[in-house]
């Protein structure tokens, strides 16, 4: 029986890998050839806040569904830097500059205690405030993102919690909200692409 669960965590891990590379290399694809624009102060929280999560998800016994989450981090930073190099496309507002300070002054707060739990909550509440800006940029410029690459997101992080061999609060908080939120984005997307092709005027 335990083999057996070790069996079914270890193929939802390798899921979880196959679909990030599904996930991610169109997205950085479609970024080089300019088709998609994301917003670089969502991509720096992400990559740092993903990067702290799979730490977390170490510590607190992950095992190998923490591993696609240490992957998605890099992959994030990656991500990050190219939407710094095409910052010029896009539109940076006040709200942008006022959810960085939030998420950047909450990031560093899980260092301030030992229960990997709060990190963890700490974390996403940063990560969450990271798709502020986001959720602005796709609500007027829908077709500068991907809603399939948000759905995929969504997708994704359901197999990361399938394959966590400890299920907690701290190992499946981050993937759980971050995938719903993806969810949402991709909603949002399909819909004022819809609504915009009805009314370019909207």
């Amino acid at each position: 029986m335990i083999a057996d669960a070790e069996s079914a965590r270890l193929i939802f891990s390798s899921a979880a890998f196959v679909l990030t590379f599904a996930l991610f290399v169109p997205y950085v694809l479609s970024i080089q050839r300019g088709t998609t624009v994301p917003h670089v102060f969502s991509w720096i929280i992400w990559a740092f806040g993903t990067f702290v999560v799979f730490l977390a998800q170490l510590a607190d016994g992950g095992g190998i569904g923490a591993w696609p989450i240490g992957f998605s981090a890099c992959i994030t930073a990656y991500i990050a830097l190219l939407a710094f190099q095409r910052r010029h496309r896009i539109t940076i507002t006040r709200i942008d500059w006022v959810l960085l300070a939030l998420a950047a002054s909450a990031t560093p707060a899980w260092s301030l205690t030992a229960d990997p739990l709060w990190a963890v909550v700490l974390l996403t509440a940063a990560d969450l405030i990271g798709f502020g800006p986001t959720l602005r940029h796709a609500f007027f410029n829908p077709h500068l993102e991907h809603p399939g690459f948000f759905l995929f997101g969504a997708v994704r992080n359901t197999f990361v919690i399938l394959a966590l061999e400890n299920l907690s609060w701290t190992t499946v908080l981050f993937p759980a909200a971050v995938g719903g939120a993806c969810l949402l984005l991709a909603l949002l997307l399909l819909i004022r692409r819809s609504m915009l092709a009805r009314n370019p005027l909207k």
